[in-house]
């Protein structure tokens, strides 16, 4: 599914993070690597600097990458990862959008935080502008993020939080992707959140004629869309147990957002995935309570995408 890969860097320490990620990715799903380093005009005559920077660091990824395909016993007649640097001056955002297009880049992965002098990458802007516009799934590391690499984790497991709809469902055939990495398999926990029904303002205790009273109303509801919630994900698992996937799940009650949380915080070598939701009208992407939530409540790495 993944061809081509798009890092972005500032030149900062914290958005090096990204390294173990990209290295990991490219040498065990054999994607070819584009390391991008956008500066702004009143930087370029640091333009010679950062052309070395880019250009070293895409020549020792590469080796990096190149490592782990032949650990894994890639045939020599295989074609090796490429990973190269490029620089670009301009507006950042911008900048990044057009090259992911004109690139036919498929994944953009960058630091979600993090800042180097009067460059900052961070959500609320660079980032922020890559979720709204892009088409292309966004791999985002905090920079607060777990401090074993990803290349030494000792466990990776993916989450795959799911709501029955169809927007949340465009997550499915990326998560199989990312899953299937060669020596070293993400296990995939699907999870869905079944939230209790909000008390009507025009309940009353007091109502007659009700067959039942709002706490057993609240119990069935709850009973009722926990067994609609496990039939689906028991559907969802077929899929990638098909595929050859090591897959588990889990319904829980309480709000979404809170739940994917609390279990981010309690597994913290695990990659979370889901989809953000699109609203029409001045190209605006919302997140959504949950993924907005999600995203500034961990520090996990999460793959973002957009509905088309």
């Amino acid at each position: 599914m993944y061809k081509k890969m798009l890092v972005v860097l500032d030149g900062s320490q914290l958005a090096e993070i990204v390294f173990p990620y990209a290295k990991e990715l490219a040498g065990r799903l054999d994607i070819d690597v584009i390391l991008l380093h956008v500066y702004s005009q009143v930087m370029r005559g640091y333009a010679p600097m950062y052309k070395a920077y880019i250009e070293s660091t895409a020549k020792n990824i590469g080796m990096q990458a190149q490592q782990i395909q032949q650990s894994l016993g890639t045939s020599k007649s295989a074609k090796p990862v490429e990973v190269r640097g490029e620089l670009v001056m301009g507006y950042h955002a911008d900048e990044i959008l057009r090259f992911a297009e004109e690139n036919a880049v498929d994944l953009i992965m960058m630091a979600s935080h993090g800042r180097s002098g009067a460059q900052r990458w961070s959500i609320g802007s660079v980032a922020d502008k890559i979720l709204r516009a892009t088409r292309v799934p966004v791999w985002l590391v905090h920079a607060d993020a777990e401090k074993v690499p990803y290349d030494q984790w000792p466990s990776r497991t993916l989450l795959v939080p799911l709501s029955g709809s169809d927007i949340s469902a465009i997550v499915i055939p990326h998560a199989k992707a990312l899953a299937k990495q060669k020596g070293a398999p993400l296990d995939v926990v699907l999870m869905e959140v079944v939230e209790p029904p909000i008390t009507p303002s025009y309940y009353s205790p007091e109502l007659t004629g009700m067959p039942l009273n709002w706490g057993q109303f609240v119990e069935q509801e709850i009973a009722r869309s926990k067994k609609a919630a496990q039939e689906h994900l028991t559907g969802v698992e077929k899929q990638f147990r098909e595929a050859g996937i090591n897959v588990s799940s889990l319904v829980l009650t309480g709000k979404p957002a809170e739940e994917i949380v609390t279990y981010a915080g309690k597994n913290p070598f695990t990659v979370i995935i889901m989809a953000t939701h699109g609203r029409t009208g001045l190209s605006r992407l919302v997140y959504g309570s949950v993924a907005q939530s999600v995203l500034y409540g961990i520090t996990n790495p999460m793959v973002l995408i957009r509905p088309q």
